[in-house]
């Protein structure tokens, strides 16, 4: 990391282009140094078929670039012109009510199409051509917030392709209808050809959904992939695809062919302590440091304000958090708010006649400490020896079947488990991830581990000397949303040394257990009742129907261990299974980050609005205060402590 690049959105097409030097001199006071461009451009840069117009865009950029402000230049696929979706119908999607979207919005094209993907892959050839070499673009995006919104596109080409990709991956008809269980209510199908799309007003198979999506995922992936294919033709500068927060598409897949890992979210001033768990889930997925593309900086809104009131400091602690997490760039939505249209009540750095808000005010302030850090940020960087799983293909899964009554995977994964390591380092992975950097391991939820040879590559660390802990509702089902037949998990119940005796999927308060001092061990989702084989107990449920049956078990593997979760216990009895030590002792409402080099250190944010403290094991040195800081440290509301340790 060479800096820290802070900025927004900006939309040149939508102002006189004599506002452009105005709106430079705006980025200086503000101490912004890179703007986002072009995403939603596509009918300025080609007003009529294979007419491209480029020329005010490269004056934007170029005198951007002269007042040593960055580009992150956009591909416009996101909102064909209306001359293409009216000359070529076939490229609008068609809604799960079976209706063909009218171009009344965005990110309405169908990715099946071939029409649109040739249509796709000429504007970003002539985009790559004329910006691949410019200097003053340091990245590009592809694309904006791609996903398959409503389910994805039902048109015929889209139907049809589903089916191939169905027979493609089940061979024959007998084998789909074997995976998904079909034979149940009769509802075998006959050949590829009978299958229909699940449409939501009627009571459809989780297999059908989940095949569906995944469907739908691949047609992302392709997208993507074809883009990126362009554009590493032409420049050399990082590409990447700025995606919202949830895993459903996943993370892995569609980063797979770029180099830069972009993520937008508008999380309330109440969320954002959970933002950091995108943070440290964005961070490993990539071997260099991550972007953040939007973010709010005061509220969000469309044609009503939304999201509100940010106080004080947040938008301060906002604009941190990521860096500290390892990010690179922050940037926010928007620089200037619009005059007219769909977002007219959203919020920005600057209101439609150009006046700063107080947030903008806040972004000035951490811009201005980036500068003042920037070598020790660069110098240092976050390693984790805990992660935990979040899933793709458990967010798929329990999407169509949660098992529990609403339920939500990422929230389960986030406040459940994540939230008890606030001052630890943590990494957040998917499945196909290494393992080897870690010592401890969480699997929480993870409904499929038979996947990217999971099993075998999770047996062989835990038998080099790793910690999992694993459990509840892992290793329930396979990748169809199928239960196993002989036994309650694929490899569990063996490789963890019990016999799982009940299973309960239940919320309740009702059931409690205790640890093997007799001190109360809190449970509180799903349970699990095991009898212990070759295996010891940790907890055992008490004062019910489970009385004496262990909830938390244990066994040692080789050099290391898995311990396996009948149900979820409380934060504080969870970092009693970690056989590793905090960051540093520190008051719930701060977030602890360890920046490790030559001369690493720490970083604290108090993200709650509350007042904290931090306890240092040394000397330190703030650097955003010339301080030298040991022993108990206050952390007043929305403080950032930059913490170089002094040796």
């Amino acid at each position: 990391m060479d800096k820290v690049y802070v900025g927004a959105a900006y939309y040149p097409e939508l102002w006189d282009e004599s506002e452009v030097d105005k709106d430079i001199c705006r980025c200086k006071e503000l101490h912004i140094n890179t703007l986002r461009i072009g995403e939603f451009a596509w009918s300025k840069m080609e007003p009529r078929e294979k007419e491209f117009h480029f020329d005010w865009l490269h004056r934007v950029v170029d005198k951007l670039y002269a007042a040593g402000i960055s580009t992150v230049l956009c591909t416009p696929t996101c909102t064909p012109p209306r001359w293409l979706m009216r000359k070529y119908p076939e490229t609008r999607m068609v809604g799960n009510d079976g209706v063909r979207t009218e171009v009344s919005s965005r990110c309405h094209p169908c990715k099946t199409s071939e029409i649109m993907r040739e249509k796709n892959r000429l504007i970003v050839t002539e985009m790559a051509k004329a910006f691949g070499a410019h200097p003053g673009v340091i990245g590009w995006q592809i694309d904006n917030e791609i996903f398959p919104y409503g389910d994805g596109c039902y048109c015929p080409q889209c139907i049809g392709a589903f089916r191939k990709y169905l027979e493609n991956k089940y061979g024959t008809i007998a084998s789909l209808n074997r995976a998904w269980g079909m034979d149940r209510w009769s509802l075998d199908y006959d050949s590829f050809d009978d299958i229909q799309p699940p449409y939501p007003k009627e009571w459809k198979h989780p297999s059908l959904r989940a095949a569906w999506w995944r469907f739908q995922c691949e047609q992302i992936y392709s997208y993507v992939a074809e883009q990126a294919q362009i554009l590493h033709a032409h420049t050399t500068a990082p590409v990447g695809t700025d995606m919202m927060v949830h895993n459903r598409l996943s993370y892995y897949r569609t980063n797979d062919c770029l180099d830069v890992v972009q993520f937008n979210h508008y999380n309330t001033a109440a969320d954002l302590p959970k933002t950091a768990f995108s943070y440290d889930f964005l961070r490993p997925i990539k071997d260099r440091p991550f972007w953040v593309t939007e973010t709010q900086v005061g509220w969000n809104g469309s044609e009503v304000a939304e999201s509100g009131y940010r106080p004080q400091g947040n938008c301060y602690v906002n604009t941190w958090l990521p860096i500290a997490k390892g990010a690179e760039m922050n940037l926010y939505w928007l620089y200037r708010a619009h005059r007219s249209g769909h977002e007219l009540a959203h919020g920005a750095l600057l209101s439609t006649a150009a006046r700063p808000y107080r947030v903008s005010e806040e972004v000035t302030k951490a811009a201005t400490e980036f500068g003042r850090c920037a070598d020790w940020l660069s110098a240092t960087s976050v390693k984790s020896k805990i992660a935990i799983h979040y899933s793709a293909t458990a967010a798929q899964n329990f999407e169509y079947a949660p098992m529990l009554k609403n339920f939500d995977y990422r929230t389960a994964v986030a406040d459940w488990f994540y939230d008890a390591f606030r001052h630890y380092n943590v990494d957040v992975i998917d499945t196909p991830h290494d393992l080897d950097e870690y010592d401890v391991i969480l699997s929480p939820f993870l409904s499929t581990v038979d996947e990217n040879g999971l099993k075998e590559r999770m047996t062989a660390w835990v038998q080099n000397g790793g910690t999992w802990i694993v459990g509840p509702m892992s290793d329930i089902m396979d990748a169809d949303i199928s239960k196993y037949t002989d036994r309650p998990f694929s490899f569990l119940e063996e490789f963890a040394g019990v016999y799982t005796k009940y299973q309960l999927p239940l919320k309740n308060d009702v059931l409690k257990a205790t640890w093997r001092d007799g001190t109360e061990c809190a449970v509180s989702e799903y349970f699990d009742a095991y009898v212990t084989a070759d295996s010891e107990s940790l907890a055992k449920y008490a004062g019910s129907e489970f009385d004496g049956l262990s909830v938390i078990t244990r066994r040692n593997v080789g050099k290391g261990c898995v311990i396996l979760l009948g149900s979820v216990p409380s934060h504080k009895d969870l970092r009693k299974l970690v056989p590793l030590p905090p960051i540093a002792e520190a008051s719930g409402s701060v977030t602890l980050v360890r920046r490790s080099g030559k001369d690493g250190g720490i970083i604290a944010l108090e993200t709650e609005n509350k007042e904290g403290y931090i306890v240092c094991k040394g000397k330190y040195k703030d650097l955003l205060t010339e301080k030298t800081v040991c022993g108990k440290v206050g952390v007043n509301p929305h403080q950032v402590l930059v913490l170089r340790e002094i040796k």
